[in-house]
């Protein structure tokens, strides 16, 4: 066996491993709302949780801080007194334990090629024109598993005065993430994209991939 053979044979897998685990994925979030808010005017705000388990916490003072802008930036003003705001605004976020699923990558000669390569599940075969039946084998499958979590956002808007609901929103995504610290913000992005949006819409909104150090 040549030494370029031997490198081509240990060059495939080693780049497919690269490929993959180099694919950065969009934080992709579904987003319901209905609502009959009145053209911010000023209106205050107090946010709350709406969620008793969140009360209190700094980790939902963290995200509340980030509504808080948002709702600002929108034209509404966060109350000095809370007892004395326009708009109660009660939040609950969270994620669940997530769920695995399993993948697998067919490696082996290409029929249509000729050649040796690897087969994931999606998409057309391809290779790289190097293979050795006497050290692979007519082909093997690796199976890997990876876990699946899904994250949610709500958020309602109440009017102080009667308790009438002016706001009803839900950001749901699935990730491979269940860091909250990480999901929340990106739920909280998710929300505001248009925000207020139509009553009864129900949209699909694209973020950035997260960032790894």
């Amino acid at each position: 066996m040549s030494r370029f053979k031997k490198i081509g044979l240990i060059a495939a897998p080693a780049l497919a491993l690269v490929t993959l685990s180099g694919c950065a994925t969009s934080f992709k979030a579904d987003v319901a709302r209905f609502q009959q808010l009145p053209a911010p005017a000023g209106q205050s705000f107090t946010i709350v949780a709406d969620d008793p388990s969140l009360a209190g916490g700094l980790e939902f003072s963290q995200y509340a801080g980030l509504i808080s802008q948002r709702l600002s930036q929108t034209g509404y003003v966060a109350a000095n007194d809370p007892a004395r705001a326009d708009l109660i605004v009660r939040v609950a976020y969270g994620v669940d334990n997530g769920r695995e699923r399993v993948r697998s990558t067919n490696w082996g000669p290409d029929p249509f090629y000729g050649s040796w390569g690897w087969r994931g599940r999606w998409g057309r075969p391809w290779g790289y024109g190097f293979y050795d039946p006497w050290l692979f084998g007519p082909g093997y499958t690796d199976v890997s598993s990876y876990t699946v979590y899904t994250s949610d956002l709500s958020m309602k808007i109440d009017r102080a005065a009667d308790n009438r609901r002016l706001f009803e929103g839900r950001a749901t995504a699935q990730s491979l993430s269940n860091r909250l610290t990480y999901l929340v913000p990106n739920l909280i992005d998710a929300m505001f994209t248009g925000f207020p949006g139509q009553n009864g819409e129900q949209v699909k909104i694209t973020l950035p991939p997260e960032k790894r150090g």
